[in-house]
């Protein structure tokens, strides 16, 4: 009887002081906080609630909660090249020396002059064959290493600091919400697998395990009398486009009930989570904050985003996020805005 009178004077006290709108926000507070309050950030809440609420009609099992993130543009910054390729770019420069013929030879002739417009017209088989030269002839715990050292001194040419400070913040409380809720997060992602694994558990919280990407074959060898993996420049599977979606089944063996990615190249695999049993989420991210971060779409190099892309994602209930919009902060070090 005291106890309940107690309990009872404490909420007046709480309601008298706070409002009952501040009791409730305190009570549930924000769980996507440098969200704008948007449809985006509306359907991604009412979503999660509906699936993990038991007794939903939309309710899904913790073992089937699967959620897949591209990574590059979708959880940090992809322009002005992909981080990956700006490594592939660094690690010719500092294996130069040993290779002599690089100087006339494309496409790392074009690294070398550090003619980044000629070096992007070589395409998909000219980063291939940077990759192939400079990602091969190591023990995976060597190349993992490499990776480790250079994210430590590099840093982006415009926000002049390191890359791993270049996540999104919006998407780490995405992951963060998601984990909470009994989901597994996955990246599946078109960089290379050994690459993203030497940073993803630091930036998002994803452990190795839960990284697909595209990768290069690997050979069991004794390497200076111990056994090891060593790296060949043969490609082994390519994880971009439909082979997102074969890379879920092949690595992960089910299928999402949510993804989310922002290039032409993440569209099969939403298809694919679009056509999963039950209630399911598609998200892109659109990137269209020119002074915060960048603002590209159908012509860009990277992260290429046609308009027939946006049409088939409105078309089809798919969630569109307008990063200069629906973002109150990009990065996890910058002020919010008003």
């Amino acid at each position: 009887m005291i106890v309940a009178f107690f309990r009872k004077a404490l909420v007046a006290a709480l309601l008298g002081v706070l409002g009952p709108a501040s009791l409730a926000q305190a009570q549930s507070p924000d769980p996507l906080p440098s969200w704008s309050e948007s449809p985006v950030k509306a359907t991604i809440i009412d979503f999660v609630e509906r699936v993990t609420t038991e007794g939903s009609d939309d309710y899904v099992a913790p073992q089937d909660r699967i959620a897949t993130f591209d990574n590059d543009g979708t959880l940090w910054l992809e322009k002005p090249l992909y981080t990956q390729f700006v490594f592939v770019i660094d690690r010719v420069k500092a294996m130069s020396n040993k290779h002599p013929d690089w100087k006339t030879k494309e496409p790392f002739k074009s690294v070398l002059d550090g003619n980044t417009k000629k070096l992007l017209t070589y395409g998909e088989k000219g980063a291939v064959e940077l990759i192939a030269a400079t990602h091969s002839g190591m023990t995976t715990v060597e190349f993992n290493d490499i990776i480790a050292n250079w994210l430590k001194t590099a840093k982006h040419p415009r926000f002049k600091r390191p890359y791993t400070d270049l996540t999104y913040k919006p998407m780490i409380e995405l992951l963060d919400y998601l984990r909470a809720n009994g989901f597994m997060t996955f990246i599946v992602s078109g960089g290379g697998v050994e690459f993203m694994r030497a940073y993803t558990e630091q930036c998002y919280g994803i452990p190795p395990w839960q990284v697909v990407g595209s990768a290069g074959q690997t050979q069991f060898r004794m390497w200076d009398a111990s056994p090891a993996l060593v790296k060949l420049p043969q490609l082994l599977f390519f994880d971009d486009g439909p082979g997102k979606a074969e890379g879920i089944n092949h690595y992960v063996g089910r299928q999402p009930i949510f993804a989310f990615g922002n290039s032409i190249g993440d569209k099969e695999m939403l298809e694919w989570t679009a056509n999963c049993e039950g209630l399911c989420f598609m998200g892109l991210v659109h990137h269209t904050d020119a002074e915060r971060e960048y603002a590209y779409g159908p012509d860009s190099d990277v992260g290429k985003f046609p308009v027939e892309l946006l049409e088939h994602a409105e078309a089809n209930g798919w969630s569109v996020v307008n990063m200069k919009n629906d973002w109150k902060v990009i990065f996890s070090w910058e002020k919010p805005t008003p």
